[in-house]
């Protein structure tokens, strides 16, 4: 179910995409017959001849980008856009005009290229109406998919308020929202009921965690009673670690008291009190990167990898490789690779965090934890998908049952791939010797703040803490 939600999420704007090239092609090639080859040259004649279409396309080619950057700063390419809305044509009008601006300070650069302002006029004219056509199209195709049940996003109700009957049917009844609600969940077995109807029970709030799992549920929508709010943080609990939206129904107070953001879907408000970590455009460009940059490592380290193979074979006896199972995305396993830096038996008393002067490291190993060249092999990891250049260090499922109880959201730290570097490890936050609360902290505020920016910046200090710092070990 996730995974044609996924795709339409991708699909959609991709075609909105496509489609909006399109109509911006079309608005500089109309503005352009209108200038120089229709009998708006009697109105306003040209006096310098008229310009080479060549030069025009090519122009246009090379400034597309800028108006697709533009429009996706302006969100024009999320899902569930209400048709013909006019908050929705305004932000078109917007985004044409600071297009159309950055074009002209593009212009201003390239002195051989002569473009006529009313060339320009014309475009900011015609330019909207189209891109307003093919998005009613668009949109239509958009609320056919969901009318049969493609790329819909499952929720439940949590709670029962005087408006949770309503906020069901409405869901359920207008198909284009791209949202149905499989049911509800409340406390101490009590029952929905409004006007007659009776209402799908999924169980009591214990029952959220499995039901998210077994009805591939996306969004929780919190219709509690005014005094029953005291109960979110027992359900943030709950779904710690799980990647699921929490959307608050709010009453008026609520509304005008809140520092959260009130979003609209089809009319209703709504305040986010959890949302996922990344959107879908943010994990495919996190995962090109990911990918890009680990392919550059490897092939730039590949005679440092057998080098470093050969030392820990001859050094020391055992395998090059070390392989444990850690706990990743979704709480999802997977074998993480590392350079070997310590003798075989190591955890023949069980397992136990490494730690300064730790007996149990070979002399290589030593060398290698120190520049965390034991760490290279995670880019095959992270090339299979399994973890990312930055995240949240993997953990072994052992260490994770001791601590999920007795660090506020642990748990959450598997919202996103888990990371060869993080935040937490850059600011020296490593090791058993450091407060583990502190570094699921900053891991939250990572997954909170993420960017390539943020990415890049870890990387850099990443690197000069692993040549310079004398720390490591």
């Amino acid at each position: 179910m996730r995974s044609k939600s996924s795709k339409i999420e991708i699909f959609i704007p991709i075609l909105t995409i496509f489609a909006d090239s399109v109509s911006i092609i079309a608005a500089y090639l109309i503005s352009y017959y209108i200038r120089f080859k229709s009998g708006f040259t009697n109105i306003v004649p040209v006096t310098e001849g008229v310009p080479d279409l060549i030069a025009y396309l090519i122009f246009i080619f090379s400034t597309l980008p800028v108006w697709i950057i533009v429009f996706q700063s302006s969100k024009l390419y999320r899902l569930n856009r209400n048709v013909f809305a006019f908050d929705e044509f305004f932000v078109i009008v917007k985004s044409v005009t600071i297009s159309i601006i950055f074009s002209l300070g593009i212009i201003f650069f390239i002195r051989d290229f002569s473009f006529s302002r009313i060339v320009f006029v014309l475009i900011w004219a015609i330019a909207p109406l189209i891109l307003m056509f093919n998005r009613y199209f668009i949109i239509k195709l958009e609320k056919t998919f969901y009318n049969k049940n493609i790329g819909v996003k499952y929720a439940a109700i949590v709670g029962i308020n005087e408006n949770a009957g309503k906020i069901y049917d409405r869901f359920n009844k207008n198909l284009y929202t791209g949202i149905r609600v499989k049911g509800y969940f409340s406390k101490n077995n009590e029952l929905l009921e409004a006007e007659g109807k009776t209402y799908t029970r999924l169980g009591s709030y214990e029952d959220i965690p499995s039901q998210i799992r077994n009805l591939g549920l996306q969004k929780l929508i919190i219709c509690l009673p005014s005094n029953s709010h005291g109960d979110i943080p027992y359900l943030l609990k709950l779904c710690e670690g799980i990647n699921i939206e929490f959307m608050l129904y709010p009453d008026y107070m609520e509304i005008i008291t809140s520092k959260l953001k009130v979003e609209q879907v089809d009319g209703i408000p709504f305040m986010k009190i959890k949302s996922l970590p990344m959107n879908i455009w943010n994990r495919l460009t996190k995962r090109l990167f990911d990918t890009f940059v680990s392919l550059f490592i490897i092939i730039l380290t590949s005679p440092l990898f057998i080098v470093l193979a050969a030392i820990i074979k001859f050094t020391s006896k055992g395998p090059v490789f070390y392989m444990q199972e850690r706990v990743g995305l979704d709480g999802k396993k997977f074998m993480m690779y590392k350079f070997r830096s310590m003798r075989t038996d190591s955890e023949k008393d069980g397992p136990k965090f490494a730690s300064p002067d730790d007996d149990r490291t070979t002399p290589i190993g030593k060398f290698l934890r120190k520049y965390s060249l034991d760490e290279l092999p995670q880019f095959i990891n992270v090339l299979k998908g399994e973890m990312s250049i930055v995240g949240p260090r993997p953990e072994r499922q052992f260490f994770i049952d001791q601590l999920k109880d007795n660090i506020n959201n642990y748990l959450e730290r598997h919202r996103v791939k888990c990371g060869i570097t993080g935040w937490a490890q850059v600011n020296g936050f490593r090791g058993p010797s450091t407060s583990l609360q502190e570094r699921i902290n900053y891991d939250i505020y990572y997954i909170e703040n993420w960017s390539i920016a943020f990415d890049i910046k870890i990387i850099v200090k990443t690197i000069k803490e692993a040549l310079f710092s004398k720390n490591a070990y």
